[in-house]
């Protein structure tokens, strides 16, 4: 096996594209904890097995804000390192 430069295989030089997986992961969290809330409005759930339904809702709405806004940090790092990058190759 070869070394690697980096641990994940998406972050080696000349790696383009991103998966957008975890972004759309959390944006269906956040449907379904919005989703949820609507159901618990409308139908008056107050407990999904043995949790209260509000702590589900707002673990949902949390866990897919985490993930989109963490993929959204990660493409704008990215995005100044390869802007840097090409500044320095064309100084």
């Amino acid at each position: 096996m070869r070394p690697q430069r980096h641990w994940f295989p998406w972050a080696r030089p000349g790696f383009v594209r991103m998966s957008r997986i975890p972004r759309l992961i959390g944006y269906g969290f956040m449907a379904a904890a919005a989703l949820l809330a609507a159901v618990m409005k409308k139908e008056g759930v107050e407990t999904i097995g043995p949790l209260p339904a509000v702590a589900v809702a707002l673990f949902l709405g949390m866990v897919g804000v985490m993930l989109v806004f963490t993929d959204l940090m990660v493409r704008g790092l990215y995005a100044q390192v390869d802007a840097a990058k090409r500044r320095e190759e064309g100084d």
